[in-house]
C-alpha cells in the first residue's frame, strides 16, 4: 500500500488512506451479516484491521479523535484513535489527565508513595528508596543510568534525540521523628519524609507512565532525574557533576505545598526562592578578671557590635525593593559568672534573591566581623562552609519555562487553579540546576483541611492530601511532552 501512493501528495495519501479504511469498515459490517463466512476469513479480516489501524494511528492526519464501530456478528468493540497532537489542544491534556486518573493507576501510585513515606532515608543513603524506583523503572522498560551522586538515577524516554527535556524529583528524608498517626507512617524511628519528597518520587514515577505508554508521540527525549540530597546534602551539584543534565536543554521541577489547596499550581517568573547561606564566627580575645576588664581583651563586646552593625547591612546598603535576610540565630561565650571568655562563637544565615546580592552579603559579613573585632583589639575567622557544600543559588524561574508550566498548568486544573505566587525566602538545591539551564520550578497544593494536611514542610505533623499525585504526575508528563511538541523539530 505504501509503495502504491508514495506517489501522491501527502493530501491525496490522507484520502486514500481514509477512504480504504471506511471500505474496510463497511466491508466487514457487510461480511458480518452473512452466515456463510468462514472463521479463517474471518480472522484474516480482522488481521487486516488491525493493521491498517496501526497504520492510521502512527499517522498525523487525524485533527480531532475518531470513535469508530466495529461489527462482527452480535459483538461489537469501540476503538478510539488517539488525539493527534502535533498541534497540542486541550484534548491533549485531557487524555494525559485522564491516563493518571485511571483507578488502577492512582491505586500503584499511592502504594509507591506509601512505601518510600515508611522507609525513609536520608540524604546520600537512599539506597532502598532508589531500588525501588528502578524497579519500577524496569518493570515499564525504561532504561536508565545508575549510580549517579552515590543513589541518584537518570532515566530516558522517547527518541534518544533531541530536543531533550528534564523532569527531576528528590528522594531524601529528613532526621524528623513522625507525629502523624497513620497507617503508613514512618517505620524508622528519627527519620520522616517530612518535604514531601516520597510524593515527589511517586509523582515523577507516574509522569515515567504516562510518558512511556505515549512514547511514540514524543519529538525528542524526556531525561527523569531521581536525585539525593537535596536536604543540606546539595545532591543536584554532585548530580549535574556526575552528567545528568548532558544534552538537556531545559528542566522542570514540582514542590509540593500546604499553602495551596489540592491540585492548585503555583510560580512565578524570575527568582522564586532566596539563595541561602550559613555562617559561623570565632571572635577571639584575650581572657581576664571581669573586675578587671581592661586586662582583658573582650570578645562578647566585639561580638556584640559586630550583631548590631550587621543590621545596617540589609537597611542602609540594601535597596528596600529588594529583599534581603541576614540573621545571627546563636551567641555562645562562656559561662563563669567573674570572667570575660576568651572566645564568643556566633552563627547565623543570609538570604537573598539575586546571585550578586547574595555574594554581597557574603563579602560584607565577612568584613564586618573581621573590622568590628579588630576596633576591639580582638580577631575574627569566618566560615561559609564552603567546602561543605552549604551555599545554594537562588532559583530563578526562565520566563520561557515559566509561560510553558502555566500554559500547561491552567490546560489541566483551569486557570483559576493556576496562581503567580510570591517569592519566598526558602531555599532549594533545584537552584543549581536553574544556574546551568533555563528551568521552571513550581508549587502544587496539597492543603486539605479536612485530612489534617495543613502543616508546613518540616514539621513532625506534615502530612499530604494523596490526591495531588495523579495530578501531579499528569502535570510532569504534559510539560514533558508539550516542550517537545512545542520545542522538537
Amino acid at each position: 500500500m505504501d509503495t502504491l501512493v508514495k506517489f501522491f501528495p501527502i493530501s491525496c495519501k490522507k484520502a486514500i488512506f481514509l477512504a480504504i479504511f471506511l471500505c474496510c469498515m463497511i466491508t466487514t459490517s457487510l461480511k458480518g451479516a452473512k452466515t456463510s463466512v468462514s472463521s479463517s476469513s474471518s480472522s484474516s479480516s480482522h488481521s487486516d484491521q488491525h493493521d491498517l489501524l496501526t497504520y492510521f494511528k502512527s499517522t498525523t492526519f487525524l485533527k480531532n479523535p475518531m470513535n469508530i464501530i466495529l461489527q462482527n456478528q452480535s459483538r461489537t468493540s469501540k476503538i478510539t484513535l488517539f488525539t493527534d497532537c502535533s498541534i497540542w489542544t486541550k484534548e491533549c491534556s485531557n487524555e494525559i489527565l485522564k491516563v493518571a486518573q485511571k483507578r488502577e493507576n492512582v491505586k500503584w501510585i499511592k502504594s509507591v508513595r506509601r512505601k518510600i513515606h515508611e522507609h525513609p532515608e536520608l540524604a546520600f543513603q537512599e539506597y532502598e528508596t532508589s531500588k525501588l524506583v528502578r524497579q519500577e523503572l524496569e518493570k515499564m522498560e525504561i532504561i536508565y543510568r545508575f549510580p549517579m551522586a552515590i543513589t541518584g538515577i537518570r532515566a530516558m524516554i522517547g527518541s534518544g534525540q533531541p530536543p531533550f527535556v528534564a523532569l527531576r524529583a528528590d528522594m531524601d528524608a529528613l532526621p524528623i521523628q513522625e507525629a502523624v498517626e497513620w497507617e503508613h507512617r514512618s517505620k524508622i524511628a528519627g527519620k520522616m519524609h517530612a518535604c514531601g519528597h516520597d510524593a515527589h518520587v511517586a509523582m515523577l514515577l507516574g509522569a515515567a507512565k504516562i510518558l512511556k505508554a505515549r512514547e511514540k508521540n514524543l519529538k525528542g527525549t524526556v531525561i527523569l532525574i531521581f536525585q539525593p540530597a537535596e536536604e543540606a546534602g546539595n545532591g543536584a551539584k554532585r548530580m549535574i557533576k556526575d552528567g545528568a543534565l548532558e544534552n538537556v536543554e531545559a528542566i522542570f521541577a514540582a514542590h509540593v505545598s500546604h499553602q495551596h489547596p489540592t491540585g492548585v499550581i503555583g510560580s512565578r517568573t524570575g527568582p522564586l526562592l532566596a539563595g541561602c547561606g550559613f555562617f559561623r564566627v570565632v571572635i577571639s580575645g584575650k581572657t581576664g578578671k571581669a573586675s578587671n576588664p581592661h586586662h582583658s581583651m573582650d570578645p562578647v563586646l566585639a561580638a556584640s557590635a559586630a550583631v548590631i552593625s550587621l543590621q545596617s547591612i540589609v537597611s542602609r546598603e540594601s535597596d528596600p525593593l529588594d529583599s534581603q535576610v541576614v540573621s545571627v540565630t546563636s551567641f555562645n561565650a562562656g559561662d563563669n559568672l567573674d570572667v570575660i571568655p576568651e572566645t564568643v562563637t556566633l552563627s547565623g544565615t543570609f538570604r537573598a534573591f539575586s546571585r550578586t546580592n547574595f555574594y554581597q552579603l557574603l563579602k560584607r559579613i565577612r568584613e564586618v566581623f573581621t573590622e568590628q573585632a579588630s576596633v576591639f583589639r580582638c580577631s575574627a575567622t569566618v566560615d561559609f562552609f564552603e567546602d561543605k557544600d552549604t551555599i545554594y543559588p537562588p532559583t530563578v524561574n526562565d520566563d520561557r519555562m515559566y509561560k510553558h508550566v502555566k500554559m500547561v498548568a491552567e490546560d489541566l486544573v483551569g486557570t483559576s487553579n493556576f496562581k503567580v505566587v510570591p517569592p519566598m525566602m526558602g531555599a532549594e538545591d533545584f537552584s543549581f540546576y536553574s544556574e546551568v539551564i533555563p528551568a521552571g520550578f513550581f508549587y502544587i497544593g496539597i492543603r486539605n483541611e479536612t485530612l489534617g494536611s495543613t502543616h508546613t514542610g518540616h514539621s513532625p505533623h506534615f502530612m499530604i492530601d494523596e490526591d495531588v499525585l495523579p495530578i501531579g504526575a499528569a502535570t510532569h508528563a504534559a510539560i514533558a511532552e508539550r516542550y517537545l511538541y512545542e520545542y522538537g523539530s
